[in-house]
Formats: C-alpha cells, sequence, structure tokens
C-alpha cells in the first residue's frame, strides 16, 4: 500500500482511533492538541494499543518524544514543530515524517529534512482553524508534485469526498481528511464511501 494510505483521516481523540480502526482505515492521524509530556505519552500509548494487530497505521501529530518512547513507527510535524524536533532522532527510532507546508519557503525547509511524505494546505478554505495561509487550490497540486517528484504528496484542507478524484487528477497521493468525516451526520457511512472511492481510484 502506498503510505500513507489514499484516504488519510486525521482526528483528535482515542474514540476517533478506534472508530477508525474498527473500520479498517489503513492510516489514521492522531492530533490532540495542547497536552503535555504525560499526557502525550499516555494518549500516544494508548492509540498504539487500539491499532495493534489491526490493518491501521497510527500516525502521531507533533509529541516526537512520546512516539520515540511509546515504539510509534510513524510522526507528523507542522513546521513550528519542526523547528524544535530532533530529526536525526526521529529518524534513528526508525520512524517515518511526513511534513505540514503551506508555501515555497516551507516546502524547501520540509525538502531538506528528507521527508517520507509532504502535505500542502490548505487546498480549500477550513472551518476547523483560523489559517495564516490562503487556500491553496487544485492547480497547486499539480505545481509542488512536480517539485516533490517521487516523494509523496498529501493534500489537506476543507476537502470533501466529491472532490477527491479531481485531486488525486491533480497529482495529489493521498487526501487527509479532517471535517468531512468528524462533522458528518453519518460519519461511518462516510468513511465507507471514502474507502470504497480510494480504491477505485487507486
Amino acid at each position: 500500500m502506498p503510505y500513507p494510505d489514499r484516504f488519510y483521516p486525521v482526528v483528535d481523540s482515542l474514540a476517533w482511533v478506534e472508530r477508525l480502526t474498527k473500520l479498517g482505515v489503513g492510516t489514521v492521524q492522531l492530533r490532540a492538541k495542547d497536552l503535555n509530556d504525560g499526557e502525550a505519552l499516555q494518549i500516544v500509548t494508548d492509540a498504539l494499543e487500539i491499532t495493534k494487530g489491526t490493518a491501521t497505521k497510527l500516525i502521531v501529530n507533533d509529541y516526537w518524544r512520546a512516539a520515540i518512547v511509546a515504539g510509534a513507527e510513524h510522526l507528523h510535524l507542522g513546521q513550528e514543530d519542526l523547528a524544535d524536533a530532533d530529526v536525526t532522532a526521529i529518524k534513528q527510532a526508525g520512524l517515518t515524517l511526513g511534513l505540514s507546508t503551506h508555501d515555497d519557503a516551507e516546502l524547501e525547509n520540509a525538502l531538506a529534512a528528507e521527508p517520507d511524505y509532504v502535505a500542502l494546505g490548505p487546498i480549500f478554505p477550513t472551518t476547523l482553524k483560523a489559517m495564516r495561509f490562503a487556500p491553496q487550490g487544485i492547480p497547486k497540486i499539480s505545481v509542488w508534485k512536480q517539485r516533490v517528484g517521487n516523494i509523496p504528496l498529501v493534500a489537506i484542507g476543507g476537502i470533501k469526498l466529491e472532490q477527491a478524484a479531481e485531486i488525486f487528477a491533480a497529482g495529489a497521493d493521498s487526501i487527509a481528511v479532517v471535517s468531512d468525516v468528524t462533522q458528518n451526520a453519518d460519519p461511518d457511512a462516510r468513511v465507507r464511501a471514502w474507502l470504497d472511492a480510494t480504491k477505485e481510484l487507486a
């Protein structure tokens, strides 16, 4: 399977990790904000326990020290997190590393760290957090895919299932999905629809 999977939900709780794991989602990112070191280690450990022995790969957002200590395999960092992280220690621990990017300078910075994938966003306006960056739009995906070459490119930000085919056609290898799952009236049905659609597009 590609890494990350073509459908890549990002969630903020153990309950969501468990729910998505039971639905057979291949890649799930746990993005829980504002935890202290002890809380971070606990939630990462618990999430790994949920996904252990399943087909789900857990990607830990931000808490790289907890990811190393807990024995996680996959990590995602934003640019601010990257500035404070020990990339050498992360790679020596055998973690894969995905990085967020929003503009050309951040892309250069990310590529210097030799990541396993690069995320570009927001593609569309997003309601979940105030963004310092304007929406990139679908054409930017094609430009960035040319620049990153063989590194998988993840599109994120306000993306709905109905736009998936166009985004993959533009060059994205994977789509990170937040509100289209977590704020959906029937999240389980939406997840199944994403899984079906991305199998067909694979």
